[in-house]
């Protein structure tokens, strides 16, 4: 855990945020060495955050104690250049003890998956997360998507809420978004409340979000192509137009578009590529399912052609 607050640091971020997926061995058990390998490669690349069993890590194929060792796997690795954000979920109870675990490990602060299963009204709801955001001393940031869905007034009352520093939305629904953070700037003047474009493959997504002031963004294709990933933030940052929309086009469109070829594949997918890269991750676990090998050629070759946009890129101008 560092001491420096998880808003303050995340606010002044200058690289991707790191989702990395979580290693098996070859007897379905956590393999912590190849999940610290893992971290360490992607943190050395120049991460800006570490989300340890989250979505891409499968938060819900993991029982209470693989959770904390890899949370705290991740800690140690990180060792305090980056913030360790856990995921917690499920109801109220088991998300509050998720959360203690993730204290426990050394985590700096929480991503707040959707309560399991149940569909709640917004009382409900902020009942939910102002209890886990009571529950421990760390930041929370909220996940906004499938079940969890909120009203401008409710992203305000949780604004409102010690513990709570920010909204993941994993929803897309941009109109909502401008009138959460036009809600929440009205209500709360000054004060500076994160949001994060949630989405699967958000560089998708990116430049819209930008649009509403959106700028920080978890990036599932740091964790098999940090290259990639690195070179379109910054191609974000800098307003290279030139570079993002020629990743855009040959990269992220073809990925998202293998993405929707299969149930799960912005988990398996994401699984697959780490090992084509040569880190042995091991499959997704039940239910999930890993893509076929027509499937798995395919994004091999998506991945060439990224390379290609930038080796092309490079050569233009004089690396």
């Amino acid at each position: 855990m560092t001491s420096a607050p998880l808003a303050a640091r995340l606010t002044t971020v200058a690289g991707p945020l790191f989702f990395p997926v979580t290693a098996y061995g070859p007897d379905g058990a956590v393999d912590l060495d190849a999940f610290r390998a893992h971290v360490r490669t992607g943190v050395d690349a120049g991460a800006a955050a570490v989300f340890a069993c989250c979505g891409t890590g499968e938060f819900h194929a993991l029982d209470p104690e693989e959770f904390r060792l890899v949370v705290g796997a991740a800690v140690e690795e990180a060792g305090g250049r980056v913030p360790v954000v856990a995921g917690a979920g499920y109801g109220t109870a088991l998300a509050v003890r998720y959360a203690e675990l993730a204290e426990e490990a050394g985590a700096d602060g929480l991503l707040a998956m959707p309560p399991y299963l149940v569909v709640a009204g917004q009382e409900g709801l902020l009942a939910h997360y102002t209890a886990l955001a009571a529950a421990t001393s760390l930041e929370t940031i909220v996940y906004q998507r499938d079940n969890a869905v909120f009203t401008p007034e409710t992203v305000v009352a949780l604004a409102r809420t010690p513990g709570i520093v920010g909204l993941k939305d994993g929803l897309g629904d941009l109109d909502l978004m401008q009138r959460i953070v036009s809600a929440v700037r009205s209500a709360l003047p000054g004060e500076d409340f994160l949001y994060f474009n949630g989405l699967p493959t958000a560089e998708l997504t990116g430049l819209a979000y930008r649009g509403i002031g959106v700028t920080l963004y978890s990036s599932a294709v740091f964790a098999f192509a940090p290259d990639i990933a690195l070179a379109f933030y910054r191609a974000l940052e800098s307003g290279d137009d030139d570079l993002a929309n020629a990743l855009l086009d040959h990269f992220y469109r073809p990925l998202v578009e293998l993405r929707a070829k299969g149930h799960g594949y912005a988990v398996s997918l994401v699984k697959a590529a780490v090992r084509l890269g040569g880190l042995e991750v091991g499959p997704v676990r039940t239910p999930l399912t890993e893509p076929p090998a027509k499937h798995v050629d395919e994004l091999a070759s998506i991945i060439a052609s990224g390379r290609a946009v930038l080796d092309k890129y490079r050569a233009g101008e004089g690396e």
